[in-house]
């Protein structure tokens, strides 16, 4: 039921939301010449990887950590608003339609950070990766944190990531339709109290 709920919501999500979409990338372009598009590869379910898709909140060809701050020197302008109304994840709608990801799930990470996880940390990989979940949520000022910080990937490794998939393994535990759409109205909630 919940991906037949993802089928429809990602659908009808690209129709309505495509001109925005298109919008942003035409602004992102501007602003910083470039592919409007940021690819990277993401670790999904079962452990296969995937191309996540995002609208590139970065400046053209920017390098240095896997993770970003509140502070990072690497955004753009339209980057920071962008960021702000998660409007730089509307891109995997597409991924939710073509199956690597659902509307409701655990983030996706990166390689390297999948590779720490534990033996029970790595049941977050027997579900689809999600745009949202509830740890997305808990960690909505995460980037602030990490621009508080000294050394912002300890920061995420020893403290943020660990929480994170202790809240996704609720999610795994209590999977159903009706968390499904209680996640998705607490994120439009968060977004827009932003």
């Amino acid at each position: 039921m919940i991906r037949v709920a993802d089928l429809l919501f990602s659908l009808i999500g690209l129709i309505v939301l495509s001109p925005v979409i298109l919008l942003f990338a035409l602004l992102i372009v501007i602003d910083d010449f470039g592919s409007p598009l940021y690819i990277q590869e993401r670790v999904g379910i079962n452990g296969t990887t995937f191309k996540l898709l995002k609208l590139r909140s970065m400046k053209n060809r920017s390098e240095g950590l896997l993770i970003s701050t509140s502070n990072d020197s690497r955004i753009t302008a339209i980057g920071k608003f962008i960021r702000k109304y998660k409007i730089d994840e509307l891109p995997q709608l597409l991924n939710v339609l073509m199956g690597s990801m659902s509307i409701v799930g655990p983030r996706p990470e990166v390689s390297k950070y999948v590779l720490l996880y534990s033996e029970t940390q790595r049941k977050v990989l027997l579900v689809r990766p999600g745009i949202t979940d509830y740890a997305s949520i808990t960690f909505k000022n995460e980037n602030e944190i990490l621009g508080n910080s000294q050394d912002p990937e300890s920061t995420y490794i020893n403290y943020i990531l660990p929480r994170k998939l202790r809240l996704n393994m609720i999610w795994i535990r209590n999977k159903s339709l009706f968390n499904y759409f209680d996640c998705i109205f607490r994120t439009l909630f968060r977004i827009l109290l932003r």
